[in-house]
């Protein structure tokens, strides 16, 4: 929204007038008027439905998720750039966070201090109660999505990098990567740590897919947002926040992109039981000789797996695929576990495309030398690193082909 363009609530009305970039109007303004149906309060954004909703961030756990289950467990997101043992929320404005940064960062370039203030800044004093967060999670293929319910703290005693936190409550489980439209995923692919979303009505669509309970994405908001007028996107915040815009493709994460593409295409060739058919072939690939289990009832076991021309050798592996929407919880592993014992398998191996509750990888600590967990970056990396020897027919329905290209790094300090 144009700076000069102003917002009025009327009689149960909201009116939003001015100046609009990219919308028709006449003599140079227009004049948006809906239904109030949530009440009016800073930090709200107004969406081309006349709703008011809240910003959608995004917020990474560290440049490799290395502090993704501290801020699960804690229940709160934090700015992890090391040894900015500052209390933002005292600085009055950018310039001071800018000396600070300067100060902590002496070998920096100007333009990089200049993109770490336009992340950092808006963790203290624009995120706001009620606004909702993205955590891209670098440990399997979802996202979790958190609502702020706490103001911003500063902890001079925290362990570095954690000075900096917001309290989150976290919106059920994992969601998978491949509910979301491509688009949307563009945008979470941003080298940024810390940003706003906005671009092709996320804030819309992300608040119909809650209201949905995360289910992926209908077309019908797709469509919508290709028409939603960017000006009415958001009217908070400043030019000087980081925000995923025009921009973003200079400054995504294509791997990432690569990653959801080749996704997406696994779970159209390998739809439910024919998952198992490509671990399958990677495991062979590996030299196992294998059993599959006929599609149906399985006895908590879809793949039996011996090393050696007869799989008489070892290791001896059971493994169960699943190829559903959400994320596997504990009762699952432990038929796993059951199944090992009844077929005398030494180690077990559960692949699930959508990963694992957050609970499991904790749980299942003891069981660190009987059994591993592949989440889809587990089976993307086997597949990879085995393509070459898999059976021409696996090949054929997934082509890939290996690529070269610079490994940029996003600047935090």
């Amino acid at each position: 929204m144009n700076q000069s363009s102003h917002v009025t609530a009327n009689s149960g009305h909201l009116e939003i007038s001015g100046p609009l970039d990219g919308c028709e109007s006449n003599h140079g303004h227009a004049v948006f008027r809906a239904e109030i149906i949530a009440p009016f309060a800073t930090g709200y954004t107004s969406s081309f439905y006349g709703e008011l909703v809240m910003t959608v961030w995004m917020v990474r756990a560290g440049k490799h998720g290395e502090f993704e289950q501290k801020f699960l467990q804690d229940n709160k997101i934090y700015v992890t750039w090391d040894g900015l043992a500052v209390d933002i929320g005292k600085m009055t404005d950018r310039h001071q966070l800018f000396q600070a940064m300067t100060s902590t960062y002496p070998d920096a370039k100007i333009k990089a201090i200049h993109n770490n203030v336009s992340q950092v800044w808006p963790f203290a004093h624009g995120m706001e109660l009620g606004d909702l967060v993205i955590l891209p999670s670098k440990m399997q293929p979802s996202i979790y999505v958190g609502e702020i319910i706490g103001n911003y703290e500063f902890d001079p005693k925290a362990a570095d990098p954690c000075f900096h936190s917001r309290s989150i409550k976290w919106i059920g489980e994992a969601i998978p990567r491949s509910n979301f439209g491509q688009d949307l995923l563009y945008s979470f692919g941003a080298f940024m740590t810390i940003c706003r979303i906005q671009r092709n009505n996320a804030v819309a669509r992300i608040e119909a897919m809650r209201a949905n309970g995360w289910k992926p994405e209908n077309l019908s908001s797709v469509f919508t947002a290709k028409h939603a007028p960017e000006a009415l996107m958001s009217h908070k915040g400043t030019l000087d926040d980081a925000t995923v815009g025009d921009s973003e493709a200079e400054n995504t994460d294509i791997e990432a992109i690569a990653s959801d593409q080749i996704a997406r295409l696994i779970q159209a060739k390998f739809a439910g039981h024919s998952l198992t058919r490509l671990v399958d072939a990677i495991l062979r690939a590996q030299g196992y000789t294998t059993y599959v289990s006929p599609e149906g009832a399985d006895g908590g076991v879809d793949i039996l797996a011996g090393c050696g021309p007869l799989g008489f050798g070892t290791p001896r592996l059971c493994v169960e695929v699943k190829s559903e929407a959400g994320p596997i919880d504990r009762p699952s592993v432990d038929k796993l576990l059951g199944a090992m014992t009844k077929f005398g398998a030494q180690e077990g191996l559960f692949v699930s495309r959508s990963g694992f509750r957050k609970n499991v990888q904790k749980e299942l600590a003891p069981t660190f030398f009987k059994v591993r967990l592949w989440t889809q970056t587990e089976l993307f990396e086997a597949l990879f690193a085995n393509y070459d020897n898999l059976d021409a027919e696996i090949r054929a329905e997934l082509p890939l082909k290996r690529i070269w290209t610079l490994a940029l790094q996003g600047d935090e300090s």
